[in-house]
């Protein structure tokens, strides 16, 4: 796997740490949880999206493009990110926000994310649930070309096969942390949504030769459906990379029993998980994606499933900035 070989933009402070969180374990009384910091990556507040960028916006500068295009929720980690890196790299950015939550507050689409957006200066586009994206798309790249520009469309969450590259470096990085402080995982746990970030990581583990499992806690859609979605992408992401076949459908493990309401609802487990280990580590969580992971993940060690001495990392995927859009919902 030569990741050398695609473009690559500086966006991320990598390696990011992986730290072990004894307030956590002692608490939960089971597993020992670590916690990889891709909330550290840098960009914007940091988040798991900045390595996927990396590669995406390489893609876009060795194409001469001028102006990213993109989608994602209302309160998207990923439109925030991008929107930032555009800055840093001196190009416009063109955002396509999908309103998915039912009934906002005017502090949900007026803060967190959509604040920073405006901070960047990106262009926000405002659309219903159910939107075709993809004629969206066409639409906002036909302008950019009137004015002269060169466009590249970035899908939702970075997560098509070059994005996915960030995530595959990821699935090396930890191995080798591993290496480094004599660790002896058993499990990674990660937020699964636009699929990204789990195919990554899956092609960076199983292509160095890792049987590590990986648990993905789905936020948005049905088991069968994310663990499809996750397969093809990790299926694609291994042939980009030279390692067709590395990964088979029964690596790709997604519970989805901890969405709740929808998308972006919240639940009374996220609300425990997220004060649990703001109170407990000091560290903050998003209510849209890792909240719902950790809570999945918390109950897998209260109910036995992961079991005491069991070494857990848990991906921290960023997007701490989306609490402020839940200010009124989260119950302190």
């Amino acid at each position: 796997m030569q990741l050398s070989d695609f473009p690559r933009a500086s966006l991320a402070h990598l390696p990011t740490p992986l730290e072990y969180l004894p307030r956590l374990s002692e608490h939960l009384g089971g597993a020992d949880v670590f916690v990889k910091r891709d909330d550290c990556t840098g960009l914007a507040t940091g988040g798991n999206k900045t390595r996927k960028l990396e590669f995406s916006m390489g893609a876009a500068l060795a194409e001469g493009a001028d102006t990213v295009i993109t989608v994602g929720a209302v309160q998207s980690n990923h439109v925030r990110q991008t929107a930032a890196a555009a800055c840093k790299l001196g190009m416009a950015c063109e955002v396509m926000l999908e309103h998915r939550v039912a009934r906002p507050s005017a502090i949900y689409t007026g803060s967190g994310n959509v604040f920073l957006d405006r901070i960047f200066g990106a262009n926000l586009r405002e659309y219903p649930a159910g939107t075709d994206f993809n004629l969206a798309m066409e639409e906002i790249a036909a302008e950019v070309r009137d004015r002269g520009g060169k466009p590249y469309f970035i899908p939702g969450g970075a997560s098509n096969a070059v994005g996915a590259l960030g995530y595959v470096d990821c699935g090396v990085e930890l191995l080798n942390q591993f290496r480094e402080q004599e660790l002896d995982i058993d499990h990674i746990v990660t937020a699964t949504g636009s699929a990204g970030t789990h195919a990554g990581l899956a092609v960076g583990l199983r292509g160095s030769g890792s049987d590590l499992p990986i648990l993905g806690i789905g936020v948005n859609a049905p088991q069968d459906v994310q663990e499809e979605r996750v397969f093809l992408l990790a299926e694609e992401t291994a042939a980009l990379v030279g390692a067709p076949n590395s990964v088979s459908r029964d690596d790709i493990v997604a519970d989805c029993n901890y969405i709740g309401p929808g998308y972006g609802e919240p639940t009374e487990a996220m609300n425990e998980a997220v004060l649990m280990l703001a109170r407990l580590e000091g560290l903050l969580f998003d209510p849209v994606y890792s909240g719902k992971a950790l809570a999945g993940m918390i109950d897998y060690i209260r109910t036995g499933r992961f079991g005491k001495g069991t070494k857990l990392v848990f991906l921290h995927t960023g997007g701490s900035a989306g609490l402020f859009a839940y200010a009124d919902t989260l119950v302190l």
